[in-house]
């Protein structure tokens, strides 16, 4: 999910070099089109085809599971990748940033877990952000939905952002457990500091004043995209399921990152607005 443009897109480019089928689930047909048109140049077009999946809408990733598993015979990799920074709201009512970043991806691996399971050795990679380490979740905020709606200031987008990347991180913990003694193993990471389209999603402004940021330290999408495959192909690793990586390595997180209570807090709450429970 996530997979016409930056990261996302060299992901899929570098699975398909590898001889794997891809599928690229995209919001924007004419955005994937374009994404498809990259690929096409390495000459490995045959193996990567789009699905339509627009992460802002519960009812369009029940449409894309469904399509999905009455075309496709196996799934082997699951990357959430997907991500927005801007604020406002989605037609279920939530914050854009909360069911893109992690709603959606939630509801998406569960629809297709079962599928996971009979294709396994199998792995789930949920993309997040060192921006993880500034989270916090506040519950009395989630049951009233004032967390939902992100607010207009850079600073307030700036936290809702980083709590959507702290339930990435929460959501792969909690999901490791629960996959413990299955064929499925679970990852998240970060995928460094990226010059992709993200910063798009600030003012005019704000982008002129990232730029010489960018331009020094940012990493450019194909390298980005290291941690990314680093987790969904790497031998070996199957021990660090629920685990978070970056630069291709295992990091320890903040002890608020692997809270079980929260985490189990913030599934049970996921199952609740996606009608799973």
């Amino acid at each position: 999910a996530g997979s016409n443009t930056g990261i996302g897109r060299e992901t899929a480019v570098d699975l398909a070099r590898r001889g794997a089928r891809v599928i690229l689930a995209c919001r924007s047909q004419s955005r994937a089109e374009a994404a498809l048109a990259i690929v096409k140049r390495t000459r490995w077009l045959s193996g990567v085809v789009f699905m339509q999946l627009d992460l802002a809408s519960l009812k369009s990733v029940r449409s894309f599971a469904e399509t999905f598993l009455k075309t496709e015979s196996r799934l082997d990799i699951l990357i959430n990748n997907a991500g927005v920074y801007m604020q406002g709201r989605t037609e279920d009512g939530l914050g854009l940033m909360f069911e893109v970043n992690h709603l959606g991806h939630f509801l998406l691996t569960h629809l297709l877990l079962d599928r996971l399971k009979e294709c396994g050795p199998s792995r789930i990679v949920n993309v997040s952000s060192m921006g993880h380490n500034a989270g916090n979740l506040d519950f009395n905020f989630f049951s009233t939905h004032k967390e939902f709606g992100a607010g207009d200031s850079y600073m307030n987008v700036l936290k809702t952002y980083c709590n959507s990347k702290l339930c990435n991180v929460l959501f792969t913990h909690e999901l490791a457990k629960r996959l413990q003694g299955t064929n499925v193993t679970c990852y998240s990471l970060h995928p460094g500091v990226i010059d992709t389209e993200l910063p798009r999603h600030h003012t005019k402004t704000v982008r002129k004043l990232l730029r010489p940021i960018v331009v020094l330290f940012f990493k450019d999408a194909e390298a980005g995209a290291q941690t990314t495959l680093y987790c969904a192909v790497q031998e070996g690793i199957e021990g660090l399921s629920g685990r978070y990586f970056s630069d291709c390595s295992v990091k320890e997180v903040q002890p608020k990152a692997r809270d079980d209570a929260v985490a189990k807090k913030l599934w049970e709450l996921s199952e609740k607005l996606c009608g799973l429970s």
